[in-house]
């Protein structure tokens, strides 16, 4: 008996097979980019969520200081009808906030000097000196970020009552380097240990000092970093209200936390809320600069360590 032999596949038949193949081969990639794009999506969502959050109260606040009293309480949510600019100059003037402002700027600039000289100069012996006690002194430097500051208010008040340092300015400055030292020694360590080595021994063997080669070359390649770790002890100094509160009372050398805790409290059943938000934008608004300003400088120097 012969054996018939199958008929071949039309080419039409062939072509939808490997039609089909393709198409089962397809199906994991389909999958991957849907699951992409939905979660993409998902995450675009969420940090508009979290924008709207965060810039709301903040327009909210500079819209309600240009309004007067009786807008504020009876349609809060409303544009003003008129820009009051009153609001600001009598918060100025009548609340002082411009010594306020001025005490503040004193405190901050003097303080924020110092912790950056001070800290980096001690971050970059201990990333790049090793010595007999190099380690325990980085760990206490790092111990201080655990330390919580209500527990030192009591000694620390009577260490600069001691010292003839209370309600002074360059006092509290002093106070403002001790607390920020602690975290501004961590984040630039870390730092000058990524810069390469062979710059510096370069200018060794170029006879350049050891202090020279710090301020003129080092200094200028950390930064970003410098800049990054500015800006956060700025905005926490800035923002800084135990410290002053405890060691601060004297009126006449107030800064801007303690300047509007007085004007809430003392405008008492006055309701000078257009010059209550009128001071807290103010207040706000060096800090909303210096971060619009550097913020590139701020992401840089936070992925400097790793990209290198």
């Amino acid at each position: 008996m012969k054996t018939t032999e199958p008929p071949a596949p039309l080419p039409a038949e062939r072509g939808q097979t490997i039609a089909k193949l393709d198409t089962r081969g397809a199906r994991p990639g389909r999958r991957k980019e849907t699951e992409g794009a939905v979660l993409n999506v998902f995450s675009h969502g969420v940090l508009v969520i979290w924008a709207i959050m965060v810039v709301l109260p903040l327009v909210w606040a500079v819209m309600t200081s240009f309004k007067d009293d009786n807008s504020i309480l009876t349609s809060p949510w409303s544009l003003p009808d008129r820009l009051h600019f009153d609001n600001w100059s009598l918060a100025w003037t009548q609340a002082n906030m411009s010594d306020y402002f001025f005490n503040t700027v004193l405190v901050v600039g003097g303080s924020l000097i110092g912790t950056m000289i001070l800290g980096s100069m001690a971050a970059y012996v201990l990333a790049r000196f090793d010595f007999p006690g190099n380690r325990f002194v980085y760990y206490l430097f790092v111990g201080g970020l655990s330390f919580p500051a209500m527990l030192a208010l009591v000694p620390l008040f009577y260490v600069v009552n001691n010292m003839g340092l209370l309600n002074t300015i360059h006092g509290l400055i002093l106070v403002y380097i001790a607390y920020s030292l602690p975290f501004t020694v961590f984040f630039l360590t870390a730092f000058f240990r990524t810069l390469p080595t062979s710059v510096a021994e370069a200018a060794f063997v170029d006879g350049a000092s050891h202090s020279r080669t710090f301020f003129q070359i080092m200094l200028p390649m950390a930064k970003p970093g410098l800049i990054s770790v500015a800006i956060f002890n700025f905005l926490g100094q800035w923002n800084q209200y135990m410290l002053p509160t405890v060691l601060n009372t004297d009126p006449d050398k107030k800064v801007l936390t303690q300047g509007l805790v007085q004007l809430a409290v003392s405008q008492g059943y006055k309701g000078d809320w257009s010059g209550l938000f009128a001071g807290l934008v103010m207040a706000m608004l060096p800090v909303l600069a210096a971060y619009i300003v550097f913020q590139r400088q701020v992401v840089s120097g936070l992925t400097a360590g790793a990209l290198k």
